[in-house]
C-alpha cells in the first residue's frame, strides 16, 4: 500500500481499533487538512498545528537536565554554554524526523517498528520501552517531589503523595481533549522561562564570559564528562516515540502537497518550542554559573535551593523551587502518555492511562517512603534511559530514509547523513556515561 492509500484509507475511519488515538474526548478525532484550516489566512493557519512539539520539548526541561545544567555552571562556569546550544540542534533534528515520520505515514514510530519488523522485536521493543518509561518517571517524579519539598517547606512523604495527585489532575485535562491538555502543559513551561527569566536578572551574568562560553574548549577530563551528560542525555526515548505519536493523527494531509504544507506547519512548532527549551537550559547553567562558580560546586537540587537563598535571596530560592515543581509535574505526566502510544503501538494492547499513572508512581514513591537519596536515584535513572536512545533513533533514521514508507517526505541525503551522525554521537556518549558512572 502507498503512503497516498495508507493515509486517505485511514482518514476514513480515525477511530477504528487498529488506530486508537491516544485521547478519549469528542474533540479528539482526526481532522484533514482542508477542516483544520477552514478559512484562517495568514499566520493564523499555524494554530491548529501548534502543541505538540512543546509536550515533547518538556523532555528536554526536566528535574534532570536541571541537575547537570546546575553542576556544570558551578563548577565550570560559562565554559559548557556551547554544549547545551550543541545538543539542542540535535534534539531539534531528532523531533524534526520523529515528527515527519507521523505526518507521512499517519503511524506512530512504535506501530512501524510492530508493521516492518517482526513479531518478537516489536515485544522486545515494548518490554524496554515500558522499562524506559518508568526510569524517566522515576527521574521526573521525584523531581516534582523535591519541587514541592523545596516550595512548600514539606517533607518528602506528603510532598510526594501530592505530587500524585497533581500528576493525575493533570491527566484529566485530556478527557476534554488534546487542546486542554496542551494548554495545561505549555502554561507549566511558561511558569519554567518566567522562573528562570527572573533568576538571571537576580544572578547578573558576566556578558564577556558569557560570549566566551560560546567558543567550543573544554577544561580538563572532568569538563568533558559533564559536556557527555549534557549531550547524552538530551535526546530521551519517550520524547523520540511520543512526537510521532502527537504528529500521526492529528491532522490527516490527503495528498502529499497536504502533508508537506502540514511538516511545514509543524516545523513552526519544533522550532519555537525547541527554542524555548534550549533557551531555559542555557539560562539554567548560566544563573548556577554566574552564582556558584568560584563558591561552590553543586551536584544536588536541594543543596541548590539553599544556596540560591544564601547567595542571592529567598526570593530566587523560590524561584528556583517553583520552576523544578512546574518541570517535574508536566515531565511526568507527558511520560505517562508516552507509555501509552508505545503500548498501544508495539503490541496493540492498552490499559487506562490512569492505570498506567498509578503503577508507574510505585517505584518513586517507594524509593522516596524508603528514606533513599532522592537525587542519587534520579542521576541512575538517567543512566537506565541512555540504553534505550539506540533502540529509540536508529529505527527512527531507518524509516525517515525509506521512500517506499515517507513518499515526498523522506530524508534528503544530507539529512540522512547529519541524522546519522547525531545518532552516532548520542549513542557514543551515552556508552561513555554508564562505563563512567559504572565503572
Amino acid at each position: 500500500m502507498s503512503v497516498h492509500e495508507h493515509v486517505s484509507s485511514f482518514s476514513l475511519s480515525t477511530t477504528s481499533p487498529a488506530h486508537p488515538h491516544i485521547f478519549s474526548g469528542k474533540s479528539n478525532q482526526s481532522e484533514t487538512y482542508q477542516k483544520a484550516i477552514g478559512k484562517r489566512t495568514g499566520w493564523k493557519k499555524v494554530l491548529p498545528f501548534l502543541g505538540p512539539a512543546f509536550i515533547a520539548a518538556v523532555a528536554y526541561i526536566d528535574p534532570g537536565n536541571y541537575a547537570t545544567n546546575i553542576q556544570s555552571g558551578s563548577q565550570f562556569g560559562y565554559l559548557l554554554i556551547w554544549v547545551v546550544i550543541l545538543s539542542n540542534l540535535m534534539a531539534l533534528l531528532i523531533q524534526t524526523l520523529s515528527a515527519k515520520l507521523g505526518i507521512a505515514t499517519a503511524r506512530n514510530l512504535p506501530e512501524i517498528v510492530r508493521d516492518e519488523w517482526k513479531p518478537a522485536v516489536a515485544f522486545f521493543y515494548w518490554i524496554q520501552g515500558e522499562i524506559m518509561v518508568m526510569s524517566t518517571d522515576l527521574a521526573e517524579f521525584i523531581g516534582a517531589a523535591i519541587g514541592f519539598h523545596l516550595v512548600f517547606n514539606m517533607p518528602m512523604i506528603p510532598a510526594a503523595l501530592l505530587t500524585a495527585v497533581s500528576v493525575l489532575v493533570i491527566l484529566g485535562f485530556q478527557i476534554r481533549g488534546f487542546r486542554p491538555l496542551e494548554m495545561a502543559i505549555a502554561t507549566m513551561v511558561f511558569i519554567i522561562v518566567i522562573a528562570f527569566s527572573c533568576e538571571i536578572i537576580f544572578s547578573m551574568p558576566q556578558f564577556s564570559a558569557l560570549l566566551a562560553g560560546f567558543v567550543p574548549h573544554f577544561q580538563g577530563t572532568d569538563s568533558v564528562l559533564l559536556a557527555a551528560g549534557i549531550l547524552g542525555a538530551t535526546v530521551m526515548p519517550h520524547a523520540i516515540y511520543m512526537h510521532s505519536g502527537l504528529t500521526c493523527r492529528r491532522v490527516i494531509g490527503r495528498t502529499t502537497n497536504e502533508r508537506k504544507k502540514i511538516f511545514h506547519f509543524e516545523m513552526i512548532d519544533i522550532v519555537v518550542a525547541m527554542v524555548i527549551a534550549g533557551l531555559v537550559n542555557a539560562t539554567i547553567l548560566t544563573v548556577a554559573a554566574s552564582t556558584f562558580h568560584g563558591h561552590t560546586v553543586i551536584s544536588d537540587l536541594n543543596a541548590a535551593y539553599q544556596q540560591f537563598g544564601r547567595l542571592i535571596a529567598p526570593g530566587a530560592a523560590l524561584l528556583f523551587g517553583i520552576g523544578l515543581l512546574a518541570a517535574g509535574l508536566s515531565s511526568s505526566s507527558v511520560g505517562t502518555l508516552a507509555g501509552d502510544i508505545m503500548m498501544q503501538g508495539f503490541i496493540h494492547k492498552r490499559i487506562p492511562v490512569f492505570v498506567r499513572r498509578l503503577v508507574s508512581m510505585v517505584p518513586p514513591l517507594t524509593i522516596i517512603f524508603s528514606g533513599s537519596n532522592a537525587t542519587n536515584a534520579l542521576v541512575m535513572s538517567q543512566v537506565i534511559l541512555s540504553f534505550g536512545i539506540v533502540l529509540a533513533v536508529v529505527p527512527l533514521v531507518i524509516f525517515t530514509s525509506k521512500r517506499r514508507l515517507m513518499g515526498e517526505l523522506v530524508n534528503h541525503r544530507i539529512t540522512t547523513l547529519l541524522a546519522w551522525a547525531v545518532a552516532a554521537t548520542v549513542i557514543c556518549l551515552n556508552v561513555f556515561l554508564i562505563l563512567q558512572t559504572l565503572i
